[in-house]
């Protein structure tokens, strides 16, 4: 049993990267990585909370989790932007608007930075939509992307 309690932290010491946003850090996602349906992800998480492993892992940086993450709501973000997708990519066309400030706000980037949020978003305008299909979880994940190529700016993604 020690010896399978090993394998699982150096397991997840090398696995930190790799943390599902959806059923968070811990065994669970060590255990069931690479596995997809709701069959894993309930799995996953429902091992991650139990016997205080999450604890455990954000405590020590390990079983795929980091102490010294940001706390946010993905969900949120994501919800935000598919319903307000058009005035989101209009605000961000232009480097400007009231979405595109609700937006800065959800992700907690302060007064100060908020040009240069705004100005990243117009520069890199093609690249959040690439085409006008577009599903809100990747526009997200294409804001956080290029959010943290800037120095200023990286915190501020999840």
């Amino acid at each position: 049993m020690i010896k399978q309690a090993a394998v699982v932290l150096m397991a997840g010491m090398a696995m930190t990267a790799f943390a599902d946003n959806d059923v968070g850090c811990g065994a669970g996602t060590i255990l069931w990585a690479g596995q997809e349906g709701i069959v894993p992800k309930v799995l996953a998480a429902t091992t991650n909370g139990s016997f205080g492993n999450q604890t455990f892992g954000i405590t020590t940086g390990t079983l795929g989790c980091s102490p010294n993450g940001r706390i946010s709501s993905r969900v949120r973000l994501t919800e935000f932007t598919g319903a307000n997708m058009d005035q989101l990519a209009y605000d961000m066309s232009v480097g400007q608007g009231e979405s595109l400030n609700t937006l800065a706000d959800m992700m907690q980037i302060p007064t100060s930075l908020k040009p240069r949020f705004f100005a990243l978003t117009q520069a890199h305008f093609e690249q959040l939509f690439p085409s006008t299909q577009q599903n809100a979880g990747a526009v997200v994940d294409r804001l956080e992307s290029i959010l943290k190529s800037d120095s200023n700016l990286s915190a501020f993604a999840s």
